[in-house]
C-alpha cells in the first residue's frame, strides 16, 4: 500500500535526501508561497465584510487554510521535488550474513523450535536465494568473534559467549578491501561483553561500522520474556573478610510466573550450606533485593555460590546461581588502646577482644601520674616511652581507642600526628566517654576537635554517673556494628532490653555527615550514644559511655551481646584501614574474558606515596598457572603501580602483591593479597530472553532496520539501499506520486463538501 501511494519503497524516503530539481532559486518559491497565502488572507478579510452570516469568521479561515495548502503544494510541484538515494549495484556487492551460534541460540522457545533452527529456516526459506539474485553472499558465525563458514550446516549453537560488538568490528576491519554493502545479523541479542556503551555495543564497534557506512540489518529471535523463570541479577558481598566475620550479602533477582510464591535463597561454600532463607516473591518482572547474613568461617580463598532453589516448571535453571570469590584472612589487626585510669570498661573491652582472633589490643593504662601499664606489646621497647611521637611508630596500628584521657596529655606534636593518622594514614579512632573524656577532657578546645564526629557541649561536668537505657536509630538497625541479631526488628527489640548503662556523657550534637547509630534515654530526653563519621581517608567514632560493662555483668549467663558488640565495633574501626600496600582490580569476576588490570597503591612507613619501590605480583591459578608480574609506576598518580595480565584458563586465581624499597639493602614495604576468578560461558545463561532493544538500537544507529522473522518479504529489496560497497545514486521525482494527486483532489473535494454543508456553495 505504501509503495502504491508513494511510488517508491519506504527506504527511498528514510535513507534518501530531499531536493528540488528546478533551476529556480528556493528563496523565490518561499516568497511566492508567502505572497500567495498572504493575498488569500487579505481577500478573505475583505470579503468577510459582506459575506453571508452562514460564513462565519472561523469557517472562512478554515477555507483559507485549505486553499493556501492547495496553492503551496502546487507551487512546490513546479519546483520539481525529488529524492536522491544511494543503492547497491547489482551483482557487484557482498552481503555479509552473520548468524549467532552461541549457546543461548539453542534455547527452544514456546513454538518448540530452537532459535538457531528458526534462524537457519528463515535463511533457507527464501532470504539467501533472494539476496543471491542481486548480490554475492558470505556466511559468518558469531560468538566471541566472527568466522566465515562454507554453508549453513557448519553453524551449531555451542559457543560459550556472544560478543556482538567485537564481532561486527572484526568483520568491518577484515573486509575493508571488499565491497561489503550491508550486514544481516540473525541473533537473540544476548550480548555479554564488558565495557559496553549505553546501547550495549562498544563505541569502537560503532565507529568501525560508521566509517564504512555499513548498515546492520537485524533479525531477532526468542521470546521477549520467559513465562516461568527466576533469575539472579546480582550477588554482592565483600571480597575480603576476617575469620568468623559476620558477612552481609545483598542478592538481587527477578521472576516471571511465580508472583506471591515462596522461594529459598542460599549461600554455599562447596557442599556446605552457610545460610538458607525463605522469601516471598514480588510481582512479575520486579527487581527484588534481599540481605543474607552468614559467617565467613575459617581462613582461606573461597568461591561462594549464591542461589535460588529451583521452582517447578522453570524455563531456565542455569540462571539460578552465581559465584563470588571471597578471601578470608586470619591476619591480626593491632589496635592501640590508651586509657587514663583503671576502670571496669577497660577490663571488659580487653576480655571481649581476647575471644576475637582477628584483633589484637595493645594497651597502655595510666596507673599513676608517671606510670604506664602496658599489655599486648610485641617487644619490650614498644610504647616504652609512652604514646608514639613518630609516624612510623603510630601508623603501624590499624586503629586507636582513646579512653578517659585529657587532650592535654598529648603534646602538640602528638596531636598533629593523631590527626595525620586518621586523615593521611586512613586509620580509625574511637573515643570513649569518661570523666576525663570529650568535653570534660578539654577535647572541644584542642586541635584534635576536628576529629570528633560531634560538636561537643560547652564547659565541663558533662559526664554523669547515672543510668541510661539504649535504643537503636533507624541507621543503627541495619548497621553491621550494632547487629546483635540478623532480623532488624528483633535486633532493635534486643537493644531496648539490654541492661542500663552505668554512666554516660553528653557528646553534643552530630556534625553534618556523621551518623548516629544508637541513642541513650536519660531522664526525659535523648542523647546520642554511638556516633560515626568518615574523616579524610579514615574514620572516627564516639561511644559516649564508660559503662557498657554492665551488659556483661547483668545479662544472663552465656549472653554474648556485650562481647559481640565490641568485637563488631572494633572490627569496623580497623576494617578499612589500609596496609602499606593495597592491591586492587576493577572486577573480581571475569566473564569469558581474562584481561586483568592489577593496581597497587604503595606507601612507605610514614604512609607517604612510595614512588621508587619495586613492586611484583605473584599469581597462582588453575592447572598449575604460576606467573610473576612486574608492576610499573603510574605516570599520573604517585605511589600507584600497575600491570596487565591475561587469565587464560577458567577458575580461581590468587595474587600476592609485594613491594620493596630500592637501594643497596632493599626492605619489604608491605604486601597484599587479592582473589579473582574467570568463568566461561556463565554469562550466556543469564538474560536469555530476546534483547530486542539492543538489536533495534544497533540497526537504527548504523542505518539498518530491525526485522521480525515473520515479516521478511521486503528484506532483499530494502537491504540494497546502502552507501557502503559499490553503490550508485539515483534521483526519483516526486511530482507524479499518486499521493500528491489524491491530496490535491482531496483538498478541493473537502472544501466543496464544507461549503455545501454550510450552505455557501
Amino acid at each position: 500500500m505504501f509503495e502504491f501511494l508513494f511510488k517508491y519503497p519506504s527506504p527511498v524516503f528514510t535513507k534518501g535526501r530531499f531536493l528540488l530539481l528546478s533551476s529556480w532559486p528556493v528563496w523565490l518559491l518561499l516568497v511566492i508561497i508567502v505572497a500567495s497565502i498572504g493575498g488569500l488572507a487579505l481577500l478573505v478579510h475583505w470579503r468577510l465584510r459582506g459575506a453571508a452570516p452562514k460564513l462565519q469568521s472561523r469557517r472562512a479561515w478554515t477555507v483559507w487554510a485549505m486553499q493556501s495548502t492547495f496553492v503551496a503544494l502546487v507551487l512546490l510541484l513546479l519546483w520539481q521535488p525529488a529524492v536522491t538515494v544511494a543503492a547497491l549495484s547489482s551483482q557487484q556487492n557482498i552481503i555479509a550474513v552473520v548468524v549467532d551460534d552461541s549457546r543461548s541460540m539453542a534455547i527452544a522457545d514456546s513454538n518448540g523450535k530452537t532459535r538457531e533452527a528458526a534462524a537457519l529456516a528463515v535463511l533457507e526459506d527464501g532470504i539467501i536465494s533472494g539476496l543471491q539474485k542481486r548480490f554475492q553472499t558470505r556466511i559468518y558465525r558469531l560468538d566471541t568473534g566472527v568466522a566465515q563458514v562454507d554453508d549453513l550446516s557448519s553453524i551449531a549453537p555451542t559457543e560459550a559467549a556472544t560478543h556482538i560488538g567485537d564481532g561486527l568490528k572484526q568483520l568491518a576491519t577484515e573486509t575493508s578491501d571488499l565491497p561489503v554493502g550491508a550486514i544481516l545479523l540473525l541473533s537473540d541479542g544476548n550480548q555479554n561483553t564488558a565495557g559496553m556503551s549505553g546501547s550495549g555495543i562498544s563505541v569502537d564497534a560503532f565507529e568501525a561500522l560508521r566509517n564504512r557506512h555499513l548498515p546492520v540489518h537485524t533479525i531477532g529471535f526468542g521470546n521477549p520474556e520467559h513465562a516461568h523463570d527466576v533469575e539472579l541479577e546480582n550477588a554482592s558481598v565483600a571480597p575480603s573478610a576476617v575469620v568468623n566475620a559476620r558477612l552481609a550479602a545483598t542478592v538481587s533477582f527477578a521472576q516471571h510466573g511465580y508472583a506471591g510464591q515462596k522461594a529459598v535463597l542460599t549461600v554455599r561454600d562447596g557442599d556446605k550450606t552457610l545460610v538458607a532463607q525463605e522469601v516471598t516473591l514480588a510481582a512479575n518482572g520486579a527487581i527484588q533485593t534481599e540481605q543474607l547474613f552468614f559467617s565467613a568461617g575459617v581462613a582461606g580463598a573461597k568461591s561462594l555460590q549464591f542461589g535460588i532453589e529451583p521452582l517447578g516448571g522453570e524455563d531456565n535453571l542455569s540462571n539460578n546461581t552465581m559465584t563470588r570469590p571471597v578471601l578470608v584472612s586470619d591476619a591480626k589487626r593491632r589496635i592501640l588502646y590508651i586509657e587514663g585510669e583503671p576502670r571496669w570498661e577497660y577490663k571488659f573491652i580487653r576480655r571481649a577482644e581476647d575471644d576475637d582472633p582477628t584483633v589484637q589490643l595493645v594497651s597502655m593504662l595510666r596507673t599513676s601520674e608517671n606510670k604506664i601499664y602496658r599489655q599486648g606489646i610485641s617487644d619490650p621497647n614498644e610504647l616504652a616511652d609512652g604514646f608514639p611521637v613518630r609516624p612510623e611508630d603510630l601508623f603501624g596500628y590499624a586503629g586507636i581507642i582513646i579512653g578517659s584521657v585529657d587532650a592535654d596529655y598529648f603534646t602538640p606534636l602528638q596531636q598533629e600526628l593523631l590527626c595525620e593518622y586518621v586523615d593521611r594514614r586512613g586509620g580509625g579512632v574511637l573515643f570513649l566517654g569518661g570523666r576525663s573524656s570529650l568535653s570534660d577532657g578539654g577535647w572541644g578546645v584542642s586541635s584534635m576537635n576536628a576529629l570528633l564526629p560531634t560538636f561537643l557541649p560547652a564547659g565541663r561536668n558533662n559526664f554523669h554517673r547515672n543510668s541510661a537505657t539504649v535504643e537503636l536509630t533507624a541507621e543503627g538497625v541495619d548497621s553491621p556494628i550494632t547487629r546483635l541479631l540478623d532480623d532488624p526488628i528483633k535486633n532493635a527489640q534486643r537493644w531496648k532490653k539490654l541492661t542500663y548503662l552505668a554512666d554516660y556523657e553528653d557528646p553534643g550534637s552530630p556534625k553534618p555527615g556523621a551518623t548516629v547509630l544508637a541513642e541513650m534515654n536519660v531522664g526525659r530526653h535523648e542523647l546520642p550514644l554511638l556516633i560515626t563519621q568518615s574523616y579524610g581517608h579514615g574514620r572516627t567514632a564516639i561511644m559516649a559511655t564508660g559503662g557498657t560493662w554492665r551488659w556483661q555483668m547483668s545479662e544472663a549467663l552465656g549472653d554474648r551481646s556485650h562481647d559481640l558488640f565490641w568485637q563488631q565495633l572494633l572490627r569496623w574501626l580497623v576494617a578499612d584501614s589500609p596496609g602499606p600496600v593495597t592491591a586492587s582490580m576493577p572486577a573480581r569476576n571475569l566473564m569469558d574474558e581474562g584481561n586483568v588490570q592489577i593496581s597497587a597503591q604503595v606507601h612507605d612507613r610514614e604512609f607517604k606515596p612510595a614512588g621508587d619501590a619495586h613492586v611484583t605480583a605473584h599469581i597462582v591459578g588453575p592447572e598449575g598457572v604460576n606467573a610473576v608480574l612486574e608492576l610499573a609506576p603510574s605516570q599520573d598518580t604517585p605511589g600507584l603501580y600497575e600491570a596487565e595480565w591475561t587469565a587464560e584458563k577458567p577458575g580461581a586465581y590468587l595474587g600476592e602483591v609485594t613491594a620493596e624499597s630500592t637501594g643497596s639493602k632493599p626492605q619489604e614495604l608491605g604486601r597484599d593479597v587479592l582473589i579473582f576468578q574467570r568463568e566461561n560461558g556463565v554469562a550466556e545463561n543469564f538474560h536469555t530472553e530476546q534483547n530486542r532493544q539492543l538489536l533495534e538500537q544497533l540497526s537504527a544507529q548504523t542505518g539498518g532496520r530491525y526485522w521480525e522473522p515473520s515479516k521478511l518479504k521486503d528484506l532483499p529489496r530494502d537491504i540494497s539501499y546502502s552507501e557502503a560497497g559499490i553503490s550508485v545514486r539515483t534521483t526519483n521525482e516526486l511530482w507524479n506520486m499518486p499521493i500528491v494527486f489524491l491530496l490535491l483532489l482531496g483538498l478541493l473535494i473537502a472544501e466543496w463538501l464544507l461549503r455545501r454543508k454550510w450552505g455557501v456553495v
